[in-house]
């Protein structure tokens, strides 16, 4: 099939042969998901596979290691010096113990993995923090949180924010978990906090492409300090810092990213970052976005088009 000028075939990555079907292809191109239990299980794999071999890929190594990895992440930008919301990680439970004992509450616990706030919540006294600490290094804290879903459907409903259909879904849920969360099972053996910035009724997403940003604000949950998952989005660009997305342009270029998504908070006026994934999702390109000398372009724009690009520019330039 061609499109735009561009050769292309649809594939399966699960089909045993996928090396052999993409001897003819320049490039693969796979939006793998992280709470999809098959992808989960060799997605990385394959495309580290292909990009070694001399294909191009998307994502690829560097746009793609730490993806669903808050524990990568933290040390990645640590290692570039990145404005990180200062993050704590123990793998021993004295050490763990000791910190508790002796830092400020409230703290923002996580699990490595998980999206839109989910396995993320608010220790907001020492008794809380070991409360987690125990778990962390006993039984293991479930990587699935059916009743903190429900929890958080009900409030969105109550709010107006969902139909009450997505309240029947997560009590099925409980009921009935989804596949990842069967092979995801317990987390155990470290403990992820960072430290709680007050004061912020949004964070901020600005997502990179290829050489272009695009930036909207997220609207804290009701009675919440959660932003991601809210759906409460806000494109008023006049309220977007244009240091976060210098911030943003900095740090892809440093880590050879072709696409990532940056949440940032406000600390005291700065922007720090909180977390990023090379995947993201936006319910509109019409806001406008900027290029690399921060010029802005408002209007509609196609980021999805910018992947292709980039990809197809990758393989010119390897050929």
């Amino acid at each position: 099939m061609t499109r735009e000028g561009i050769e292309y075939k649809i594939v399966s990555c699960f089909d045993n042969d996928i090396i052999a079907q993409l001897e003819d292809c320049d490039a693969l191109m796979w939006h793998h998901y992280h709470i999809d239990a098959k992808d989960m299980q060799f997605a990385k794999q394959l495309l580290f596979s292909l990009e070694s071999a001399g294909k191009v890929v998307f994502p690829d190594f560097h746009t793609n290691w730490h993806f669903d990895d808050k524990l990568g992440q933290k040390y990645l930008l640590e290692a570039i010096d990145a404005p990180l919301v200062p993050s704590y990680a123990f793998y021993s439970k004295k050490e763990a113990m000791d910190w508790a004992s002796g830092t400020i509450f409230p703290k923002v616990f996580k699990l490595r993995g998980g999206a839109g706030s989910s396995n993320v919540r608010l220790a907001r006294t020492e008794r809380q923090a070991l409360g987690l600490i125990h778990r962390a290094f006993g039984k293991g804290i479930p990587a699935y949180n059916a009743w903190g879903g429900l929890k958080d459907r009900w409030k969105k409903y109550r709010a107006g924010m969902v139909q009450f259909s997505e309240v029947l879904h997560g009590m099925a849920r409980l009921v009935k978990r989804p596949d990842y969360a069967r092979n995801a099972g317990r987390e155990r053996g470290y403990l992820y906090f960072q430290d709680f910035i007050p004061e912020n009724t949004h964070d901020i997403r600005v997502t990179y492409v290829y050489h272009r940003c695009f930036a909207s604000r997220r609207g804290v949950r009701p009675g919440d300090f959660r932003a991601s998952g809210s759906n409460i989005p806000d494109y008023d660009q006049s309220q977007i810092p244009i240091k976060a997305v210098k911030i943003a342009f900095e740090v892809a270029r440093r880590l050879k990213l072709q696409s990532v998504a940056f949440d940032f908070i406000l600390d005291q006026g700065e922007p720090v970052i909180v977390e990023i994934s090379y995947a993201s999702g936006e319910p509109t390109f019409d806001h406008g976005y900027f290029d690399e000398e921060l010029n802005y372009y408002p209007g509609t724009f196609e980021p999805f088009a910018w992947m292709v690009e980039g990809v197809r520019e990758e393989v010119r330039k390897k050929s």
